[in-house]
This record gives C-alpha cells, structure tokens and sequence, in this order.
C-alpha cells in the first residue's frame, strides 16, 4: 500500500517524541543503517545521550505541544537536508484510568499529548511532503485502539483516534505520492508501561519493536502491528458480537 525501501542510506527521517522506548530504539537502528536522523523530545540530554558524536544524527529538543517549537524544528530540517523523507510520531503518553476514578485534569493532558499533538506536528510537516510530492508519515498509535479495554479509560479512546486519523490521511495522500504508516504495538517494555499492576500478554523490548516497525516500513505496509500473536487475536475479538466481546476481554484480563 506504499512504495517499498530498500535501503536507508542518506535518507531524512525525522522521529518526534525519541528519548526513550521505541522512538530511541529506532533512532539507533536507523543510523546504525546509514539514515540521517533528526530526533525530537522534550529531554535534550536524553537526546544528545542517544545520538553521541554521530555525524548523521540532528538533536532537536521541543514539546509537541508548542507549535511555534515545531514550525522551528521543521524549518531547521528543511533548511540544513534540503527535505525530509519520513516523519514517525512516537510522542504520546499513558496513564491507567477506569470509570469509578475519572481525573479530567490528567484526561485533558492526555487527549492533548495523543491527539491535539498528533495535529500540531501534521501541521507542521504536511506543508512540505505536500510540497515535494514525495516522502512518507507514520503515526505510532496502539493495539488498545481497537476496542475498548479495561484501565484504558482515556488512553484508548486516543489510540482509536490516531487509528482513524491514519486511514483518513492514506485517503487523502496516497494518490498524491505520500506514504502513510499506521503503527499499532501491543505491549513493550518502555518506562510508560514500566508502572503496570497487570500480567501483559507478549511483552516485547523496545528494540524488537522498533525493528518490526522499521521493517514494516520497509515493506510498504500501511498497518504494522506486533507481536502478530498478540495483535491478531485482538484484531479477531474485534469481530465477535459485544457480548462476546465484552465477556471475552473480562476473562482475559480479569477485570
């Protein structure tokens, strides 16, 4: 569904949110196969930590969250490669939250970070891959996206969007030369799930994560998802009437 990669030698890949878990563990496999790799989080030594002395690498501290931040960063690209061929989002956050405990203040946070920051970095970089007619954007959402789940009160519901959001973007620019990447992981090993009070099904490490999904880029896919023997059973239970589904998901988790 998108052009395939060969190879990433020179090629500009931008990763917002890479200090830690999948984006970090991307940002080193990418320049270990030759890419030239801007990095953006809010930690800035996190950042120079990960890239040390690499010719190739471009630390770019922001918050997805300040707009102005990002029109900088991207101009920054723009100004010293001339383009830029990929964009990954990896910026998101996670907080558990059932029902009985609604805190808005921290459900307003975390719709801003997932969602309304997922918007301010297509606004700053959708210009421009417009410009070229060429380059790809992929969006690192979440298997808990594809249907509702105990604890994932709001964290879910922000998945979901990013889920919708990806397949409205391939509508609209697959027939203009961009490539969209919808990346759905299940459970990793990274500091935001580092806190939970629950068994997770196929737990994977960050480095195995980023290596599906640059491989799926590498492939052409719009929808990367791992492990797939976790992935596919949720994607399968998706299908079953509520009931079912609600009664299948109580007894898996417990909750």
């Amino acid at each position: 569904m998108n052009p395939r990669i060969d190879h990433w030698r020179g090629r500009r890949v931008w990763l917002i949110g890479a200090s830690t878990g999948i984006g970090a563990a991307t940002a080193r496999l990418l320049l270990s196969r030759g890419a030239r790799v801007a990095i953006s989080a809010r930690k800035k030594a996190a950042l120079e930590a990960l890239t040390g002395e690499s010719p190739f690498a471009m630390v770019l501290p922001l918050d997805v969250l300040d707009h102005a931040a990002l029109l900088c960063a991207r101009d920054t690209i723009i100004a010293a490669w001339g383009g830029v061929d990929l964009v990954l989002l990896l910026a998101g956050g996670y907080n558990e939250m059932r029902a009985d405990s609604i805190d808005l203040a921290a459900a307003e946070a975390m719709i801003d970070l997932n969602v309304r920051g997922a918007y301010r970095c297509l606004d700053a970089v959708l210009p421009q891959l417009l410009k070229q007619g060429a380059g790809g954007i992929g969006i690192v959402a979440s298997v808990a996206g594809y249907g509702g789940l105990p604890k994932a009160l709001v964290y879910g519901p922000t998945k979901a969007a990013l889920i919708n959001l990806t397949e409205c973007l391939y509508l609209d620019l697959h027939a203009k030369g961009i490539a969209v990447y919808q990346v759905n992981p299940g459970f990793v090993d990274t500091p935001l799930t580092a806190d939970n009070d629950f068994k997770m099904p196929c737990l994977t490490t960050a480095d195995a994560a980023a290596l599906a999904m640059v491989e799926g880029i590498e492939r052409g896919e719009f929808h990367i998802h791992f492990p797939k023997r976790f992935t596919f059973g949720l994607r399968l239970a998706r299908l079953l009437p509520y009931r079912l589904y609600f009664w299948l998901i109580h007894k898996v988790t417990g909750l």
